[in-house]
């Protein structure tokens, strides 16, 4: 029984390791994000709704995909995540118009929603991999953004840019982070996941 056991944690951690690519493409979009908002914090800010909606739905597309391919235990978590982000993307692209007030609640609740996903992850995953720290402070970090925007709802465009720039940028490094080290795994050969 206990084989067993060993054996399906291995497969999952295997499974889960080809999947780097995915959330390597995540960081690059978080990035991509955070230079855009950092670059041009002034634009109008119909272009940060737009920039946004259009993040959101790539990001929620590439956690559905992944979900697509993981095995049924964490399957659930990824595709909750993935379709909060797709619906908050649609929602910002639909309604361009919003005030000010709106989008930043619907940020703060998918940065909350999508944190806490990541740190249950991130505990689901703490016996199988050693870097489940960066998932885990992914998903608290996106919680406190998250709760920043609730407390400060009207702080100008351009803080606004820059706060959503700085939170894509490190989600983004970190994403990015926790993919090569789900590479160099997937390199190191089978049940090497948890020594990467």
């Amino acid at each position: 029984m206990v084989g067993s056991h060993s054996i399906t944690s291995t497969i999952d951690s295997e499974i889960r390791s080809r999947h780097w690519r995915g959330i390597a493409l995540r960081g690059i979009a978080a990035i991509l994000l955070g230079i855009v908002s950092i670059v041009l914090p002034g634009a109008a800010f119909m272009s940060l709704v737009i920039v946004f909606g259009v993040y959101a739905i790539v990001d929620g597309g590439i956690e559905l995909i992944a979900a697509a391919r993981a095995p049924a235990p964490g399957r659930w978590s990824a595709i909750f995540r993935g379709l909060i982000s797709m619906v908050a993307g649609v929602l910002a692209l639909v309604w361009p118009g919003i005030t000010a007030f709106v989008l930043l609640m619907l940020i703060a609740g998918w940065a909350v929603v999508a944190g806490i996903s990541e740190v249950a992850a991130a505990i689901r995953l703490r016996k199988e991999i050693t870097g489940e720290w960066l998932l885990a402070l992914q998903g608290v970090l996106s919680i406190v953004f998250g709760v920043a925007l609730v407390i400060a709802p009207l702080v100008g465009a351009i803080v606004i840019g820059l706060w959503v720039g700085a939170y894509a940028l490190v989600i983004g490094g970190l994403l990015i982070a926790l993919a090569f080290r789900l590479r160099k795994a997937l390199r190191a050969g089978p049940g090497k996941l948890a020594a990467a």
